[in-house]
């Protein structure tokens, strides 16, 4: 009976897709004959608010920053709310809630989470609620960060030698926890990641897990946790107070991987499409802002403000500018393990790469092994609504991507996952829950 809900609700989702498509192509060809922001004022959107929700993480200041400088109500959309939220569980449910019934219409989000969503993986009573992607917020910049216990051992990205500390501990009848922010999403795939790559499983050899951003310092300053993964600016934060350190960044598992998104309630998009691609302009200008080294300390600023974070510049501005200071004597200045909102196609939502999260979704058992991948990121993924965003404000073509392709990816430990034989690439890897 489950299919057959499936197959019944699939032909209404096509029929909106194609109307909006046919929308979009429609508002992009009369835009094209207005001058330069005019678009805002005289076609207009179809709503002037959205309830955006964020964490408090470094990678949400292009919402925070859209809001801020004024970019919302320059795009028709004075109306914007952006509104913090506890957890990324709490995320979920005020989506799920949606706008209209004071939940959010939309959030700064972990790219896989609108895929567990909209399959209703990670949703009450596992009722799907559709979502899309309407562009990336950032690349790299996440850590991973481990307890001063550890302190000697030195762990970087290869994390062997914890393997015998974690297995010595567990053997005296300790646990060994180990923290992400959710299950499924990008903070618990880095951290399997990097435990398997060590021979280390994260579902038998350690407890893993959840804890929310802004509370991880606090927790393993009172040992509740051996290691944890969560973005900027928490990482810093443990470090500057003394409490760990940072083993890598997650740039230094997967060079220029993606990370947060900007995710929307399908409803929402199906029925406001300009408000859709105006809300997705704004955002890609705050973007570029971001991305600018001459605004780096204005944004430290900004984003650390008692409304926004609450947390010092100082545990901000290092690592949004690329200096590190890993905590165990390792101190590296200007690195490439920078915060990146714009340069490097950081904005544009390419497919391969939402096809890789499901993909490690799958391998974990958070997504049915046989999940047709393609299909999945066709429906959640809209780089179409992106790429019109993107010429309403004359971005320049060089940084509009050809392809919805970054083609093969190659990780620290050799794996390479090729977006067009996803499967292989699951079958090379040593430790996993799916039997493929």
């Amino acid at each position: 009976m489950g299919n057959d809900k499936a197959d019944v609700s699939r032909q209404p989702a096509i029929n909106r897709r194609d109307t909006l498509k046919g929308a979009v192509a429609t508002l992009a060809a009369a835009k094209s004959l207005l001058p330069c922001g005019a678009f805002a004022q005289n076609a207009g959107p179809e709503t002037t608010k959205a309830a955006l929700g964020y964490i408090a993480l470094t990678d949400s200041a292009p919402l925070i920053i859209a809001k801020e400088r004024g970019l919302f109500a320059k795009h028709g959309l004075p109306d914007v709310e952006v509104l913090k939220q506890a957890s990324w569980g709490a995320t979920r449910d005020n989506l799920v809630l949606g706008g209209a019934n004071n939940g959010i219409d939309g959030a700064h989000i972990l790219t896989p989470m609108p895929y567990l969503i909209t399959t209703g993986k990670v949703t009450q009573n596992n009722a799907p609620t559709p979502m899309y992607i309407l562009a990336r917020l950032n690349l790299d910049c996440q850590g991973i960060s481990v307890a001063n216990e550890y302190k000697d051992l030195k762990a970087t990205a290869k994390a062997d030698a914890l393997k015998a500390a974690f297995a010595k501990k567990k053997a005296e009848g300790k646990e060994v926890k180990v923290a992400m922010t959710f299950p499924g999403g990008t903070h618990d795939l880095w951290l399997r990641y990097w435990l398997a790559a060590a021979g280390i499983d994260p579902d038998k050899d350690v407890s893993t897990i959840v804890v929310p951003p802004p509370q991880m310092v606090a927790n393993m300053k009172v040992g509740n946790m051996d290691a944890f993964c969560v973005g900027e600016p928490w990482n810093e934060q443990l470090v500057n107070q003394g409490i760990g350190y940072t083993a890598c960044a997650t740039g230094e598992i997967w060079a220029k991987h993606p990370e947060k998104a900007l995710g929307m309630r399908a409803d929402w998009v199906d029925k406001n499409p300009k408000a859709a691609i105006a809300l997705t302009a704004a955002v890609l200008e705050a973007q570029q802002w971001c991305d600018k080294n001459e605004n780096k300390a204005e944004l430290a600023e900004i984003v650390g403000r008692r409304q926004w974070f609450n947390v010092p510049t100082t545990d901000i501005i290092g690592r949004l500018k690329g200096d590190i200071n890993y905590g165990n004597g390792r101190v590296e200045k200007g690195t490439k393990q920078l915060m990146k909102f714009w340069r490097d196609h950081a904005s544009y939502p390419f497919k391969s790469h939402d096809a890789w999260f499901i993909v490690e979704d799958m391998r974990w058992g958070k997504l049915d092994s046989k999940t047709d991948v393609k299909a999945l990121v066709d429906k959640v993924n809209r780089e179409d609504l992106w790429r019109t965003a993107a010429k309403s404000i004359s971005v320049p073509a060089k940084d509009i991507p050809a392809s919805t392709s970054r083609g093969k990816e190659t990780f620290f430990d050799g794996k390479v996952f090729d977006p067009d034989q996803p499967l292989a690439y699951l079958k090379s890897l040593a430790i996993k829950r799916a039997e493929v």
